[in-house]
């Protein structure tokens, strides 16, 4: 059995719900008539791996109702165990078959991480461990030509979709079968638009 119609589907609904987001032409009525279908349980198509900026709505700039994507947020968009715990949950028992790492522009956290390797600037208490887990990827981009920030958001959307299939074995395992797909993508700020890589 192949999944790459189910695969091309759900990233096919993420990119026409962007494109409604952008346009101002959502088509989702208000949540509340739904919330008694939903109790019975969840099926989403999709699972976004996204930052808590509070600019970065992961259901609003994609047009979807609720118990359509499983959402996980942490400031920077990065892996640990427990987010990926409940990732691995998502595709495993919830079938959910796309994996999206969401970056965004102007991140707080990429750029805490950015001061942090350039200038030594230490953030307070647990602010620090975000910081040095979104760091790789700005050491990583130090020297390449263009905007040092912009460089490092695409990194760490880079490096946090291979740690989800290294980090895991469910998910390695469904993405060599073919059965899930990881990709990463970039939300504008200013625009709206989520470019997918």
């Amino acid at each position: 059995m192949t999944f790459r119609p189910v695969l091309d589907h759900a990233l096919d609904l993420l990119r026409a719900g962007n494109a409604r987001f952008v346009a101002g032409t959502p088509q989702h009525e208000p949540y509340g008539p739904r919330i008694a279908a939903l109790a019975a349980g969840q099926h989403p198509f999709a699972i976004v791996l996204g930052c808590s900026d509070s600019r970065v709505p992961v259901e609003t700039i994609f047009d979807q109702v609720p118990g359509k994507v499983f959402v996980v947020r942490v400031a920077g968009n990065f892996v640990n165990d427990d987010n990926l715990g409940s990732i691995e949950y998502a595709v495993d028992v919830l079938k959910a078959r796309l994996v999206v790492v969401l970056g965004h522009s102007n991140c707080g956290a990429v750029s805490a991480a950015l001061a942090f390797v350039r200038d030594g600037t230490v953030q307070r208490s647990r602010i620090q461990g975000i910081v040095e887990a979104v760091a790789p990827a700005v050491r990583a981009t130090r020297d390449l030509p263009g905007d040092w920030l912009i460089n490092a958001v695409e990194r760490n959307v880079a490096l946090n979709v291979q740690a989800l299939i290294r980090g895991s074995p469910i998910i390695a395992e469904l993405v060599e079968a073919g059965e899930v797909e990881v990709i990463g993508g970039i939300y504008n700020v200013g625009t709206g638009v989520v470019a997918f890589a």
